[in-house]
């Protein structure tokens, strides 16, 4: 372990300990990015039209911030102008919550051992040299992850096609030649080959690698209610940590029942792979686009072609419907009356989020409807920011263009945004709302403050007279917490004076007992020579050493 120390004489930052925890969770978390991804690109059949590893390094590039640009040069028909183009912008949320928590996992981890509090220094050396390692390997992945999926006309049964491979011109009257020059043409589309590349843009994706881990770090230390910061920062620990814990919580509660539905809706399912492969690369997309939906967030998209069958139902039905409406959970219901089930869903979610901050919430003393407010407030502010964040990062825009000889052969596209501004609006007004009764209800309950961290039990009421470490003053075995209720004398076993219960020692009443009687006293004048040897041993006992 390599410690350094300044001029103060004070430990500084442990270098040895820095580099190996930031190799440690770079690569546990690339390595659970690419499994992911790569088992769901299995499942999903993507593998039998292109590489896989290429493939895999192009999608978590795209998990983790970056940019992927598709391009096409079809020559089919022997015609130059042939010209196919593709955009995608998705972000395949569940090969990046794989690669999140595995990070933030071992980033908090490593923290851990400085005790309650780490130096400002060492947690800067930390969340630069994770940075630094995991935009380095981002850029790795940026060299591998571009490939060209050929499509070799030769290989597509067309020339068993009445006019493909010159049969054209066997036909009598000439009619290979005629209008169109359609049997002509497939015999040129045997002999054609269509070729579509991905390329990963890799300053995007550098930019994008960079934006990506410094918000996991930063959205890990603010949830985790167990890792020490530096001292300035005490107040982090009772005021955003409570809240920041719950509803991350919750949220992953969440993706946690889509992956129960998908493993649900696999039972009978003609193509159980599919789905399987869809939930492990997008099951948060699909989740997390519900919860702000749920919450009346309203959204702005549109839907054509075959890429609007992508969208749950009902939203591709109203967006072939109308475009020039936001999509609602009011405007849903009209196609499906099911969907303000959705709304009360996010309702008891936001709820359970509002109950389990006010039970990490230190009371500090405060009556209920202070406590309530404090809870409010802080619950508030987190969804004000979080419920934005989750909006942006599950928009969607895709779209899909093949133009051969002027003829619009194929076109499809996807545009779902939603709205930021009512967004925070929003979140602020849920967050208050569920931070408000879940903390009267908790308080109501007496699990008000009853899980609040040590670190944040021990800045509650912080005095001057302290001398010792906050964590001293936790709740421990000398400093016991308020018990959840008043003791009741007929359940404690204590205050059953006259009753045994199944003690093999207490004989007689319960009570004071009198002293045993003391030893006899030997009789005056004779000492231990006067009493004689001892009596021998019985037999077959081992004797002393003579």
């Amino acid at each position: 372990m390599d410690v350094g120390v300044d001029a103060g004489g004070r430990a500084g930052v442990r270098w040895g300990d820095v580099a190996l925890g930031s190799i440690a969770a770079v690569s546990w978390a690339l390595v659970g990015m690419a499994g992911t991804a790569a088992l769901g690109l299995h499942l999903l059949g993507a593998d039998a039209a292109a590489r896989l590893g290429p493939m895999t390094a192009a999608v978590v590039v795209l998990a983790a911030g970056g940019s992927v640009s598709p391009s096409g040069d079809v020559s089919a028909f022997g015609l130059s102008g042939a010209e196919a183009t593709t955009a995608l912008n998705v972000t395949p949320l569940g090969v990046a919550l794989v690669g999140a928590l595995l990070l933030a996992y071992f980033f908090l981890r490593s923290l851990r051992a400085a005790g309650a509090t780490i130096p400002g220094s060492e947690l800067v050396a930390r969340v630069v040299s994770l940075a630094v390692l995991f935009i380095a390997m981002i850029g790795g992945l940026a060299w591998a992850g571009h490939d060209v999926v050929t499509i070799d006309g030769s290989k597509l049964g067309l020339d068993n096609i009445p006019g493909a491979g010159g049969l054209g011109d066997k036909l009598p009257g000439g009619l290979g030649d005629i209008g169109g020059l359609l049997p002509g043409k497939i015999g040129d589309l045997v002999d054609a080959k269509a070729s579509v590349g991905f390329t990963v843009n890799t300053g995007q994706s550098l930019a994008g690698g960079a934006c990506w881990v410094l918000g996991v770090m930063a959205i890990a230390l603010l949830a985790s209610r167990r890792t020490p910061l530096p001292a300035r920062w005490g107040a982090v620990h009772r005021t955003v940590r409570p809240a920041a814990s719950a509803l991350v919580a919750v949220l992953l509660v969440a993706v946690a029942a889509g992956l129960a539905a998908a493993a649900y809706a696999m039972i009978g399912d003609d193509h159980p792979k599919r789905i399987a492969g869809a939930a492990l690369v997008g099951a948060p997309n699909g989740v997390w686009l519900g919860i702000p939906l749920g919450l009346f967030v309203p959204w702005d998209g549109r839907a054509t072609g075959a890429l609007g069958k992508l969208l749950p139902h009902p939203i591709d039905d109203l967006l072939k419907v109308s475009t020039d409406q936001p999509v609602t959970l009011g405007r849903l219901s009209e196609l499906d009356g099911r969907v303000w089930l959705l709304a009360v869903a996010t309702a008891v979610m936001m709820l359970y989020a509002g109950v389990l901050a006010a039970a990490r919430t230190p009371t500090g003393g405060l009556s209920a409807l202070g406590f309530a407010g404090r809870c409010a407030l802080r619950l508030g502010v987190v969804t004000g920011a979080a419920l934005p964040l989750l909006v942006w990062l599950t928009d969607i825009s895709a779209n899909a263009s093949l133009s051969v000889i002027g003829f619009d052969a194929f076109g499809a596209g996807i545009e779902l945004h939603g709205q930021l501004g009512m967004a925070l609006l929003l979140g602020l007004a849920w967050g208050a709302g569920a931070g408000g009764a879940g903390a009267l209800l908790a308080y109501a309950s007496g699990a008000a403050g009853r899980r609040a961290a040590p670190l944040a039990v021990g800045g509650e009421g912080r005095t001057g007279n302290r001398t010792y470490p906050d964590l001293a003053y936790a709740p421990g075995p000398y400093t016991p917490t308020a018990p959840y209720r008043p003791s009741h004398d007929d359940t404690n076993p204590y205050l059953q004076a006259g009753e045994i219960h199944g003690a093999p020692t207490m004989i007689g009443p319960v009570g004071p007992q009198p002293p045993p009687p003391p030893p006899p006293r030997k009789p005056p004048g004779k000492s231990p020579r006067d009493e004689g040897p001892p009596p021998p041993a019985p037999p077959g006992a081992p004797r002393g050493r003579r």
